[in-house]
């Protein structure tokens, strides 16, 4: 016997069920999530797919809509000089998500939500999405909305950080802790940027040397700390999908019908 949530996952169900719920509407659930770039010496490479499909199942079961599998690879290139990390050329990865959403797009699904773990993904995700039917897709950022930020920012103790760090580690704590190993948790120096460009593994003379991948803080994480920022991040990415789905697309529509493509 399944899961309940293997009623949301495509991969997990046959083409006919899928046919019948897009055909009684159901919204679809794009996630992009890398299973191969590194995160430290304490946490695994598929962390950020871990965190798309924790949150694209909540969502789905709050709106009843269909998980589209998880786009694992895309463009990370400040990670590419640590074992195991992949990263797409940024023309490759447009494509990529451009064919996959005008494929859900065009195969019948009223509307895609587009849920992304990253940060070199967003202007890339962006452009690829801009050339299709804005009023039937919606990019969502995990980061993005009113209450993870200001979360973050009261729970944060560490002077810096982005990646493998206090808050991305609490995350984990939360959803996988049996996946997080606290004892190999390592903090990064204080890089001399506010923004690394691409970390390095092997030059500690560098300005973005990171032994470990870790640009900030784990060893400050707590599963409590990541308990509250999922609750807030889930809170700000059901609402802003709730309010694209309530939109009706014919208020947003030029004269012209649009292409998908």
């Amino acid at each position: 016997m399944g899961s309940d949530t293997d009623r949301h996952f495509i991969e997990r169900m046959h083409w006919d069920q899928v046919a019948r719920r897009i055909g009684d509407g159901a919204v679809a659930i794009l996630p992009i999530g890398a299973a191969s770039k590194q995160h430290g010496f304490h946490l695994p490479l598929n962390t950020d797919r871990i965190q798309a499909e924790w949150l694209a199942g909540r969502m789905a079961e709050r709106i009843d809509a269909l998980i589209w599998p998880t786009l694992t690879y895309g463009h990370y290139p400040a990670f590419v000089e640590y074992a195991g990390s992949n990263s797409l050329s940024i023309s490759t990865f447009e494509a990529l998500v451009r064919e996959i959403a005008g494929q859900i797009l065009g195969g019948g699904c009223r509307k895609l939500l587009v849920l992304n773990t990253g940060i070199s993904t967003l202007a890339p995700v962006d452009r690829a999405l801009a050339r299709l039917d804005s009023t039937r897709i919606r990019h969502l950022w995990i980061h993005e909305g009113p209450r993870y930020p200001r979360i973050a920012r009261q729970l944060a103790e560490q002077s810096h950080g982005s990646h493998a760090d206090e808050l991305e580690t609490s995350l984990m704590l939360a959803l996988a802790p049996h996946l997080v190993d606290m004892t190999r948790a390592e903090a990064s120096p204080t890089l001399e940027q506010e923004t690394p460009g691409a970390l390095t593994p092997s030059d500690p003379h560098s300005p973005n040397y990171s032994r470990s991948g870790s640009y900030g803080d784990p060893m400050r994480a707590t599963a409590a700390k990541g308990e509250a920022l999922l609750a807030a991040m889930l809170e700000d990415l059901q609402e802003q999908a709730a309010a694209f789905i309530a939109q009706d697309p014919s208020e947003h529509r030029p004269a012209a019908v649009q292409s998908v493509l």
